[in-house]
């Protein structure tokens, strides 16, 4: 029998960029890349270098079905690379989970250090974030700042849940839960299921 849960039918057949930036939240893109999956959507992940030290190529690899990409360069030798604009054109949508601090900072100013923020920069599909940071990174006023300006580029910036964060403290900074994230993503593509 065929799944017909919201999720399946609104993500059924999309196509999903997961961009993973370094953060200790890292470790929910596995369960959230398996639940995209499983609601039909074709999923690419992009991990950052930084993301590569919370969760491994070889698991998202595993659970998207596809092989992540972490860098530029496929093959150096051969002189291949992977294409950020073709990605870019690729997605319906690009969902960037975890954002770090640093991630904000880049995509708000246009910096390009990375495949990640390439793509960013590159895709015309719309762009959802998931901040994910400790409270006091969180509430700083230059990462304020980069999101209020992410917004007013046209993206979707999911608000911080406040509880307990890895460095034991609480407030705002976690990373919105994976089946929250699909949530939002299910009501954005709700809309171009019935027409």
């Amino acid at each position: 029998m065929a799944d017909l849960t919201p999720h399946s039918t609104a993500l059924h057949g999309r196509r999903i960029l997961l961009g993973v930036s370094g953060s200790i939240a890292a470790y929910k893109a596995a369960p959230l890349t398996r639940l995209l999956v499983k609601a039909g959507a074709e999923v690419q992940v992009i991990l950052t270098e930084a993301a590569t030290a919370f969760v491994t190529p070889l698991t998202l690899g595993t659970l998207s079905k596809k092989p992540v990409l972490t860098g530029f360069l496929r093959d150096a030798a051969a002189g291949e690379w992977h294409n950020h604009v073709e990605l870019g054109l690729w997605a319906d949508a690009l969902l960037i989970a975890p954002a770090s601090a640093n991630t904000i900072g880049q995509l708000a100013n246009g910096l390009c250090p990375n495949l990640l923020c390439a793509v960013y920069l590159s895709a015309r599909c719309p762009v959802f974030l998931a901040p994910a940071m400790d409270l006091d990174m969180y509430a700083h006023p230059a990462v304020t700042q980069n999101l209020a300006r992410l917004r007013s580029f046209g993206n979707h910036v999911f608000d911080s849940p406040s509880g307990e964060l890895a460095s034991g403290l609480s407030g705002h900074g976690r990373m919105l839960e994976p089946e929250d994230m699909m949530a939002e993503l299910t009501k954005f593509f709700a809309g171009f299921v019935s027409k």
